[in-house]
């Protein structure tokens, strides 16, 4: 069986609203790899009216954004695309990453030390507003954090498809 390396920085992380969605058994199968930082700096803004974590994909501005590293079968891959919607409001993209702790236990498998390089796949966008590079950069999402923003699970929207 396939497995793509994916890295999630938001509401998909341990201890988000979303974080469940990669252990339901419908969705597919995902198991953890590592705490990671991207190797290059992008802009994590909060963003629209449900403030949804945006990775924008312009590299060299805002952070190197904390995330986790998933190795993910091909069901969750085409669940968690349908999740991002894909492509229209987020694009799957390669990205290096810095890796800060392996967790990884599959046999075989390379463990990367602490500080090396390796790589994933990560849901990024081009296609935001005009104003979102000029919010507020951060280098960790939390859906509790200091920032205010209370993130508004799907449940809780109105109309589930108007997402941007």
């Amino acid at each position: 069986m396939l497995m793509t390396r994916i890295f999630v920085y938001g509401t998909l992380k341990k201890g988000q609203p979303n974080y469940h969605r990669l252990f339901e058994s419908a969705n597919g199968k995902a198991e953890f790899l590592a705490s990671a930082c991207t190797s290059q700096k992008y802009p994590l803004v909060i963003a629209s009216e449900y403030n949804i974590p945006f990775l924008l994909n312009i590299p060299g501005q805002g952070h190197r954004v904390h995330g986790e590293i998933y190795k993910v079968d091909d069901k969750m891959l085409e669940f968690l695309d349908a999740f991002e919607n894909v492509p229209s409001m987020y694009q799957r993209t390669p990205v290096k990453l810095e890796v800060e702790e392996w967790a990884g236990t599959t046999e075989g498998e390379d463990r990367p030390a602490a500080g090396s390089v390796t790589e994933a796949l990560m849901y990024s966008t081009t296609t935001y507003q005009p104003g979102w590079p000029s919010l507020p950069h951060h280098e960790s999402y939390d859906s509790n954090g200091d920032h205010e923003l209370q993130y508004v699970t799907r449940s809780e929207r109105d109309d589930e498809e108007k997402v941007v």
